[in-house]
């Protein structure tokens, strides 16, 4: 028996097949951008048609958009602009008769680090993905909590100095405040560059003060970091940490545990792990 994973990305769709915990196949296709939202959801399935010689116990997608988690209803997908408001669990369940789950590509993340990851031994986890944008998933006592509306762990939209957290502590801090990309900048911190450095510190000081708030929020075991800056958490880590030192409860910073993902695919993998999560309620 296995389990799809799949990634609606905005300008492609990858669907893997997961048995026995490992990815043993991927498929991808490009999305039809220009077409009404049906052409997307054809897309998808014609995509999904390429593993029905396996056995399929259920069917995880990511988006990258807002759910209705409980109907499996997507809402304004970013790059896909004919999707509006698709009904994509009631499709999919209608072509392939097996379960489906959808969930946002940040509480994917963070359940896939749970079935998958670093999280395994953890029951209280926040996965905060630090790229283009901020955005986290919780794992509360072993189980996505996504909210009552799948807005849950949006941290990122938090006021914060002229701006909000996700300004100050994604790839925006560098672009908006410096004029470069935080994969320019990490080479030349990397380079010895010490003005690149200090741009490193400085984020690493933002995203410091963010983590405090998600600590006075949900006081996780673990935080786990994915997305493009995070790959430089060498860069960021030493100032990050330091920021914390002013934290109210010091018991609180001594035992958090931060680390990098290191997944694999993961936005599959933590589509996937949908399934897993909805099989242990």
């Amino acid at each position: 028996m296995g389990i799809l994973g799949v990634d609606l990305g905005g300008t492609n769709v990858r669907v893997g097949l997961i048995e026995n915990d490992s990815l043993v196949k991927v498929e991808s296709t490009p999305i039809s951008k220009t077409g009404n939202a049906l052409d997307v959801v054809n897309d998808i399935s014609n995509l999904i048609d390429k593993f029905t010689g396996s056995t399929i116990s259920g069917i995880g997608v990511g988006v990258p958009s807002v759910v209705d988690v409980e109907r499996g209803i997507v809402y304004d997908v970013q790059n896909i602009p004919s999707w509006k408001e698709v009904h994509l669990k009631e499709l999919l369940e209608g072509r392939f008769k097996a379960p489906v789950y959808v969930n946002n590509d940040a509480n994917c993340f963070a359940v896939g680090e749970k079935y998958f990851g670093k999280g395994k031994n953890y029951d209280n986890i926040v996965g905060l993905i630090v790229g283009t944008g901020l955005g986290a998933g919780l794992i509360i006592n072993g189980k996505l909590y996504p909210g009552n509306n799948c807005g849950a762990g949006e941290f990122g939209t938090i006021p914060f100095r002229e701006k909000n957290y996700e300004y100050y502590c994604s790839g925006q801090f560098f672009a908006g405040e410096y004029h470069a990309t935080g994969e320019e900048l990490s080479a030349r911190a990397r380079g010895g560059d010490k003005e690149a450095l200090r741009m490193f510190y400085e984020f690493g000081s933002n995203l410091g003060e963010a983590i405090k708030v998600v600590m006075y929020s949900v006081d996780p075991e673990i935080i786990i970091l994915g997305g493009s800056v995070s790959k430089s958490f060498d860069l960021f880590k030493k100032e990050m940490r330091a920021s914390l030192e002013n934290f109210a409860y010091t018991k609180s910073v001594a035992n958090l545990v931060i680390e990098v993902s290191e997944i694999q695919n993961a936005a599959i993998l933590g589509a996937a792990a949908l399934y897993y999560d909805q099989k242990h309620k």
